[in-house]
């Protein structure tokens, strides 16, 4: 694979992830709305286009982290977009989280323009993201996710194929359901234990001593004990991947009851104002719905 790579989407995850790419050798080129995430990055080395469309004149392989199918359209299409020029790149991997019938969709458009598509969302935050610890959940032809595979281990600690485009995504579903309906059962029984008279952080530890423990419980505690959310993930993206997951659990036929709560559940988060914390601030949510506070 060519060493000259594009990336674009500098935010929470992007950041780390395209600098990891720098540090192992590749001549990158980024790309941000904002241009002034880019300046370290410009720094440490990497060329910086002023429109998609200039990169897709230097990159063979462009990589997108953005915030979802819209942002991903306006870059791709938009003007100035990274298609719409006479140049494009060979490969194009999307590891911004959307649904499995956008990602599917957007293979189709590639394919008309003769364009490599990898549908590669991603497991993982951005402490994960800026120590290339993230897990990718690669759906594209074989050949195509093995000889991108030098790439994708620059950010990433496993690759998971998943089989063709749109199946990468898919398994993005599934794993944002597990996730967002983890956390917030983990904050419903710290908010039970507490007005039971237990102390927020003599619940958590007691649930990591023990079979339930896991990562997830672990990264999250100083949150869930302090009542400060510094974003690693924020609960505005979990409110909108739960609503791509229950879209998709819809089309498959898959019946997804605590899902529909959960939604609701995150969706008032966002709009308490807390759609820029990172998602365990859902438990703020809780909270607010209990009749008393804790003893």
């Amino acid at each position: 694979m060519s060493k000259k790579i594009g990336f674009i989407g500098l935010g929470i995850m992007g950041g780390g992830m395209s600098r990891n790419i720098l540090k192992n050798g590749y001549d990158l080129m980024v790309y941000n709305r904002s241009r002034e995430k880019t300046e370290p990055l410009a720094e440490a080395g990497a060329r910086v286009a002023d429109s998609p469309g200039q990169m897709a004149e230097w990159a063979d392989t462009v990589v997108l982290m953005l915030t979802g199918p819209e942002a991903v359209d306006a870059v791709l299409f938009g003007e100035a977009g990274l298609l719409t020029g006479a140049a494009e790149p060979d490969l194009l991997i999307n590891m911004s989280t959307v649904s499995p019938a956008y990602a599917r969709q957007l293979d189709g458009r590639l394919q008309e323009k003769g364009v490599a598509f990898i549908d590669a969302p991603v497991a993982g935050t951005r402490e994960p993201a800026e120590e290339g610890a993230l897990v990718v959940f690669a759906g594209g032809p074989k050949e195509t996710v093995a000889e991108a595979e030098a790439l994708l281990l620059t950010m990433a600690k496993k690759i998971v194929p998943c089989g063709k485009a749109g199946m990468g995504s898919s398994l993005k579903m599934v794993f944002n359901l597990l996730l967002g309906s983890m956390l917030e059962g983990l904050c419903e029984a710290v908010n039970l234990g507490e007005r039971l008279g237990f102390s927020k952080a003599f619940l958590l530890e007691a649930v990591q001593s023990g079979p339930l423990g896991c990562g997830l419980f672990g990264y999250k505690k100083d949150k869930l004990i302090s009542g400060d959310y510094p974003v690693q993930f924020p609960l505005k993206h979990m409110t909108k991947d739960i609503r791509f997951a229950l879209q998709t659990a819809d089309e498959a036929g898959a019946a997804a009851p605590l899902g529909q709560l959960l939604f609701q559940v995150y969706r008032q988060g966002v709009g308490q104002g807390l759609g820029e914390a990172d998602f365990a601030a859902v438990q703020k949510v809780i909270e607010a719905m209990s009749d008393r506070e804790p003893e």
